[in-house]
């Protein structure tokens, strides 16, 4: 299944697709994302395609080749960085509203849950203005993509909705 996996610039977005595939063992040090990465892994049985896109600006053409054949879209925030989430909310939103992914399973990442000021799960939905998705499955998993957890919580859920989608 292929999935996209976006967000902001540092927002941990390469840290997480290296802590899931667990074939790269030790996380490397972070540095910005020209352009994409893409891994292949498998986990519960679904052998998972994950794009992560770099971020330049809120151009949102950058992304959209990307969009055509995507199941899931698994979109990294940065809970501790409160001056950008609405400039995340307007890039999630346009990614939302384009016709090509008016069918794909939203994960949202709410990354860096480790930090003392980060957004609490029930404030970056708010933010992100998740309730107003009329029928979209979505799911906001607090993670900390250094340390790895809530990961696979997250790719639980995804994995749970994908498999009812076929």
């Amino acid at each position: 299944m292929r999935l996209l996996m976006i967000g902001l610039q540092a927002v941990g977005k390469t840290t997480i697709l290296y802590k899931l595939n667990l074939q790269l063992g030790e996380v490397a040090t972070p540095i910005p994302t020209i352009g994409f990465n893409v891994e292949t892994f498998e986990y519960k049985n679904i052998s998972f395609t994950v794009w992560d896109v770099g971020y330049q600006s809120i151009i949102i053409s950058l992304w959209k080749p990307y969009f055509k054949d995507t199941k899931g879209l698994i979109f990294v925030v940065d809970c501790n960085d409160h001056e950008r989430i609405e400039l995340a909310a307007e890039a999630l939103k346009m990614v939302m509203e384009d016709d090509e992914m008016r069918d794909v399973v939203l994960l949202v990442l709410a990354n860096k849950q480790d930090l003392p000021e980060a957004m609490t799960v029930s404030e970056l939905t708010d933010r992100l203005g998740l309730h107003t998705l009329r029928g979209r499955q979505w799911f906001v998993q607090p993670t900390c993509a250094v340390q790895g957890s809530g990961l696979y919580e997250g790719l639980d859920w995804l994995s749970d909705q994908l498999s009812k989608q076929q």
